[in-house]
């Protein structure tokens, strides 16, 4: 035996229990707080929190969600406009339903467009708005989301309605 003195220790780890506890407790707060952008709607007395994909410029508005072939629960896109106006949309190369929530400068809700057929190319406008949020298609009923519900915009400096 070379040298004579205490045998040294390992740092002490959890025990794996604990660490995994940890890691799923972390991990269980990150799905229900998405980092980044979102929007909050605020429907029927309850909060519902969607991480968006931001959609603020043309060429971001014109690709939307084209050719996507899932939308997970909890996630949607949000389409930006300098003004509020009519804003009609389509689902051109769109390969899945989804819900339209249009919203006005005041954050509120003007009208709900559910479960636009995917490759349609019928326009739908769903009132006067400033930002357009797409969700999964029957997102929106699920929640019981309707004109006059209120929108908060997160994470987006110059989209936040007041």
């Amino acid at each position: 035996m070379v040298g004579s003195g205490p045998v040294p220790r390992r740092p002490a780890r959890p025990p794996v229990p604990v660490a995994l506890a940890l890691a799923l407790a972390a991990g269980n707060a990150c799905a229900r707080e998405p980092a980044g952008p979102r929007v909050v709607v605020e429907s029927g007395g309850r909060s519902h929190v969607v991480a968006v994909e931001v959609a603020d410029d043309d060429a971001r508005r014109e690709r939307g969600l084209m050719f996507r072939r899932e939308l997970p629960e909890g996630r949607g896109m949000l389409f930006v406009f300098g003004e509020e106006g009519e804003h009609a949309f389509w689902m051109k190369d769109t390969l899945i339903p989804l819900d339209m929530i249009f919203v006005d400068s005041a954050g509120r809700v003007t009208g709900v467009v559910e479960r636009a057929q995917p490759l349609s190319l019928q326009l739908r406008s769903g009132g006067p708005s400033r930002w357009v949020l797409e969700v999964p298609g029957g997102w929106a009923a699920r929640r019981g989301v309707k004109a006059g519900d209120t929108v908060r915009v997160e994470g987006i400096v110059r989209a936040a309605p007041p």
